[in-house]
């Protein structure tokens, strides 16, 4: 049961995931969640550091694209400045999300990784589709009222994981 909710890596921010160290894995795309992962959800305008790791990426030939619970308006106002591709409504904790984006490129589940701040929803989304994922730490310390219910939930099925996981830490970076 437990084995659902664990992720891959635990890196203390997305902005930390080094392109040549996914390509050391084999991964060959970053799917990642919307808010508190990528941007704070109360912030759609980005920082500096994400444009740096998106051209960090593009420049590695690693293509990015936004796996969202949120609606199609909601996620293509947030990621439009930043011009990414996106799939809204993707159902998380299901995979089907994960699954079509992978399909859409082309590639197999081992050649992906999900990077989202959830347990809850991205990491058991990322172990349905058979995906590597990455649980990073929410931009802000605050949340949508919607995701306050999971975090409350999170510390729980957290401290089992580690718990039953003693080697999951947080790590700086992929090679820690």
């Amino acid at each position: 049961m437990l084995r659902e909710f664990k992720p891959t890596w635990m890196i203390k921010s997305v902005y930390s995931i080094e392109p040549q160290q996914l390509k050391q894995q084999g991964i060959r795309a970053v799917f990642t969640d919307l808010d508190n992962t990528l941007i704070a959800w109360n912030n759609p305008d980005g920082t500096p550091e994400l444009k740096s790791w998106m051209q960090a990426l593009e420049d590695a030939k690693i293509p990015l694209i936004v796996i969202s619970n949120n609606n199609y308006k909601r996620v293509r106002r947030a990621v439009e400045p930043l011009a990414l591709p996106f799939i809204s409504r993707a159902l998380k904790p299901l995979g089907f999300g994960i699954k079509r984006a992978a399909k859409k490129l082309g590639l197999q589940p081992h050649e992906v990784v999900m990077v989202g701040d959830q347990l809850l929803t991205d990491m058991v989304a990322a172990n349905q589709a058979g995906v590597y994922s990455i649980l990073v730490r929410p931009l802000i310390a605050t949340d949508a009222w919607n995701t306050r219910i999971n975090r409350f939930f999170e510390q729980y099925v957290m401290k089992q994981l580690v718990a039953q996981y003693p080697m999951l830490k947080w790590q700086e970076e992929l090679n820690d």
